[in-house]
């Protein structure tokens, strides 16, 4: 039966995808806080349980790259909400091995469009239909500074974001007329499992002048901008991109 969330002392409702570790970890325990949360994951259903008993999110296997899960999903949702508030597509993967651009293979370009553009992409449109009917609702996309920095050795990851940014200006164009908004926050380099490996290498380039905030970022930090965006504070800014990159993106001389 689906539970009604109104009056008063209702909660907003969101969607989290890849909640269990990380950056989406660090979302959902921040927006636990103010709204019911459907945190997702796809195989550590250990870090998803410790998740849910820390924040009493709800979490819900789903493999974003499979049509099928992403309609179970949303499908869940409505049984649970009669509303969807927010919807932040976090999931994502790296390449399970980094190879130069002229030894990338076709079964990791697929896997990695499947998972970080494709998943993300239809989700979205399943979400932002039942935004539309109501006339209100935000989605957040996390791409990386990968959607504009060219990496070598992981061509097919930073192909995957610049078409998930893509992504963001077509449905920010698309809904804007029917109260739904839609943003992009470009993480830079941020300390999570997927960087675990090269993590020192990234602290050593953050020390010789890699960023102008000499820091690596952390989870944290990307919670506090979805943070602003669940508040409203950029209703007025639809289609806004979003660095956190501790100033990655400047350039000088």
């Amino acid at each position: 039966m689906t539970q009604t969330n109104t009056g008063p002392t209702a909660r907003g409702t969101c969607i989290v995808t890849g909640a269990s570790r990380g950056i989406g970890r660090a979302i959902a325990t921040e927006l636990a806080r103010t709204h019911r949360v459907i945190g997702t994951y796809r195989g550590r259903r250990d870090r998803a349980e410790s998740l849910r008993d820390e924040t009493g999110c709800e979490i819900f296997q789903c493999d974003v790259a499979s049509r099928e899960d992403r309609e179970a999903l949303i499908a869940f949702a409505r049984e649970r909400f009669e509303r969807l508030d927010l919807l932040v597509n976090n999931a994502g993967m790296a390449p399970r091995e980094r190879r130069d651009v002229l030894e990338t293979t076709e079964e990791s370009f697929d896997e990695l469009i499947s998972t970080n553009l494709k998943g993300p992409h239809f989700l979205t449109q399943l979400a932002a239909r039942w935004m539309a009917d109501r006339g209100e609702g935000r989605i957040v996309f996390i791409t990386s500074i990968s959607s504009y920095t060219a990496s070598v050795n992981r061509a097919e990851y930073c192909i995957s974001k610049a078409g998930l940014s893509m992504s963001v200006l077509l449905y920010a164009e698309r809904l804007a007329d029917t109260g739904v908004k839609v943003f992009e926050i470009r993480p830079g380099i941020i300390r999570t499992d997927m960087i675990a490996k090269v993590e020192q290498i990234y602290e050593e380039k953050i020390a010789a002048g890699l960023l102008p905030q000499r820091r690596m970022g952390e989870g944290s930090d990307v919670a506090k901008a979805v943070r602003a965006i669940a508040d409203g504070l950029l209703d007025y800014s639809t289609g806004q991109v979003i660095d956190v990159d501790g100033g990655f993106h400047l350039r000088s001389l």
